[in-house]
């Protein structure tokens, strides 16, 4: 079975980044985009990523902007990144924009709908904001729902990290 770290992306500058560098620890992967009501989660992301290095505990955000749920990311890399850092501070990892559904969809967002189906088996993302929870081994927890608040899983997460 696949892990993340057999998996690398583009940021949103260009550079390639290769996964295992977050080899041992936690990761929340998102798919994110600036218009759409949901949008305010990029907060609660920012405040995650801020609480976790604070500690020196190895949680690290992954944001991975999608145009595929009615256009709500129809900037560039340089809109997406300027909206995300003016609008919310963001300074955790945003990765370019890449698909998450279809024949596209970036690799990684297939392994990881494989790996945790959503409601009823189904694969798809149905929305911008889905988060899947990696452990330090690479393998995906939990997939979370797009309503789903950053803050509401700090029990999760904690269950990940919180011994170190």
């Amino acid at each position: 079975m696949a892990t993340l770290y057999e998996f690398s992306a583009d940021t949103l500058d260009g550079k390639k980044i290769d996964l295992k560098k977050y080899k041992g620890k936690a990761v929340l992967v998102v798919n994110t985009a600036s218009e759409c009501g949901l949008t305010p989660q990029y907060a609660g992301l920012e405040a995650l990523h801020e609480k976790y290095q604070k500690r020196g505990l190895g949680l690290e955000v992954l944001g991975f902007p999608c145009n595929q749920f009615g256009g709500q990311e129809p900037g560039d890399a340089l809109q997406i990144g300027a909206f995300c850092q003016k609008n919310y501070g963001v300074s955790f990892q945003m990765y370019g924009k890449i698909d998450v559904n279809g024949d596209g969809a970036h690799p990684l967002y297939k392994w990881l709908t494989q790996a945790a189906p959503g409601l009823l088996g189904s694969e798809a993302i149905k929305w911008n904001f889905t988060k899947f929870l990696i452990g330090p081994d690479g393998h995906v927890v939990k997939r979370y729902a797009p309503q789903t608040v950053p803050a509401d899983l700090e029990g999760d997460i904690e269950k990940l990290i919180g011994g170190k």
